[in-house]
């Protein structure tokens, strides 16, 4: 028996390759899904099933097409109502794998067709738990992801989690390995642990959700207290999930034209394409498109594309490294983002050669900033709310990149500020949809939080947070 955790750290997900006597299920699979069948036919193993824990919202998964290619059939859980050809688990309906075997355990909460998969080993002892989005490593799924009015709350949701986590997955040995489908940095939960892999045994010792004298109305307070609301693509995503999408190589086929310099430039004006500019961060800096949109490859690119481009159905040229193109339409498109039309042939450097206008951020050291520093200095976090109120600039303003648009009002028209993130990733993004916004009066504090915390600029602990 083999069992891989495929973990894809920009969107902080896990898929799972499993193999058994030469038969191989895979497991809420990426949209790119050539590595699992080269992978099964490495290893003269055949992909048996595609297990689905649930219609993902937050990424679009590799399911459609990996049957197709495959022949495999799509398994998910008790309530789910795709558009196309699968198998629907009754649950506790066992799937043979080889020597193993893997049960479904319907397990609603975090959506209603929530299903975990739990794989007895060959001797038949309980072995893992593939827990999707219903538990999660310190935390569990958020129950608002399904909600439709009129037809359940959130609340009914999170009273069907408590119920399938008490009586599902907490009666489980403690040894019981967990799998879960998303680590820290996903938005399906509120505050994971950076660990991908434990013991049933230990989350019942850690995790807030699984406290044994926990009574119902308390589980439902505490999972529902402090949600955000979810980017507004993921119910795009579960649409995609549901109803199928495109072969990711045809997304590739289309969004992989280069155009030279002033083709792009025309091309940008006739469609009203977002510019989108995946270069680092300090690259954009020194000198990007006007209006361009910054979202580097080297952070957590897609769901940021997710969180910060309305439209998912809006056209975007891109400005990327040379030789990531690809890349980055492959990864566009995990999230749903399928229409790239094109990219700037020989990126930024080729622009400055056809002489072509270019913009740049103001930007400063901490030890610059530290001796511009006064109290009254207008300063913009764009931080979470929790990592603010954790610890801040002493009179900073929490403006959070997830919600920037809400805050524009708030920005000085005329008077210089400054803006900072964490590290510097966050603010040059909030710092390029500030100035496509004609927002030009503003300087980056590089390095962000960190850097500044290693001088002597005073900071505050605690403060009422800005109201979003």
């Amino acid at each position: 028996m083999k069992i891989e955790q495929i973990y894809t750290g920009c969107l902080a997900q896990g898929a799972y390759y499993i193999e058994s006597n030469g038969e191989v299920a895979i497991i809420d699979p990426l949209r790119e899904v050539q590595p699992y069948v080269d992978k099964a036919q490495q290893q003269n193993a055949q992909i048996k099933y595609i297990f689905e824990t649930h219609f993902h919202a937050d990424f679009v998964s590799g399911h459609v097409t990996l049957s197709k290619k495959t022949g495999a059939p799509i398994i998910y859980g008790p309530n789910a109502q795709p558009s196309f050809e699968a198998t629907i688990a009754k649950d506790n309906e066992e799937f043979c794998l080889g020597n193993i075997t893997i049960i479904a355990l319907h397990t609603p909460g975090h959506t209603m067709e929530s299903t975990s998969y739990l794989l007895r080993d060959e001797n038949g002892k309980d072995h893992a738990l593939f827990s999707g989005d219903t538990l999660f490593l310190g935390d569990v799924g958020r129950p608002d992801l399904a909600q439709k009015t009129g037809e359940i709350t959130v609340e009914d949701l999170a009273s069907h989690l408590y119920d399938s986590l008490r009586n599902k997955i907490m009666p489980l040995a403690d040894d019981v390995i967990v799998y879960p489908a998303h680590g820290a940095g996903s938005a399906c939960g509120k505050n994971m642990m950076k660990e991908t892999v434990d013991t049933l045994g230990n989350q019942k010792k850690v995790n807030y959700a699984l406290r044994a004298d926990m009574t119902r109305a308390e589980f439902i307070k505490e999972v529902t207290d402090g949600l955000l609301p979810p980017p507004s693509y993921f119910p795009e995503n579960v649409k995609l999930n549901k109803e199928g999408y495109d072969d990711v190589s045809e997304i590739i086929k289309r969004g992989a034209t280069a155009y030279l310099p002033t083709e792009f430039e025309v091309i940008a004006n006739e469609t009203n394409a977002v510019v989108l500019d995946v270069r680092h961060q300090n690259e954009f800096v020194q000198g990007h498109i006007p209006r361009s949109i910054f979202i580097g490859l080297d952070g957590s690119f897609a769901p940021w594309v997710g969180a910060l481009i309305a439209d998912i159905e809006q056209p975007i040229l891109l400005v990327t490294p040379e030789g990531r193109e690809e890349e980055t339409i492959t990864r566009l498109s995990r999230v749903g983002f399928d229409n790239t039309i094109g990219y700037l042939k020989g990126g930024f450097d080729a622009w400055k050669k056809a002489s072509k206008e270019y913009d740049t951020i103001s930007s400063i050291t901490t030890e610059t900033f530290k001796n511009t520093f006064t109290q009254e200095l207008p300063v913009y976090d764009v931080r979470r709310e929790n990592e603010f109120k954790s610890e801040h600039v002493l009179k900073a303003k929490n403006t959070p990149l997830d919600y920037l648009n809400n805050h524009l009002a708030e920005f000085p028209k005329d008077d210089t500020f400054y803006v900072h993130c964490a590290g510097g990733y966050r603010s040059v993004i909030a710092a390029s949809i500030l100035k496509s916004r004609g927002i030009h009066n503003l300087i980056n504090v590089e390095g962000g939080f960190k850097a500044i915390k290693e001088t002597d600029i005073p900071v505050s602990e605690f403060v009422c947070p800005t109201s979003l």
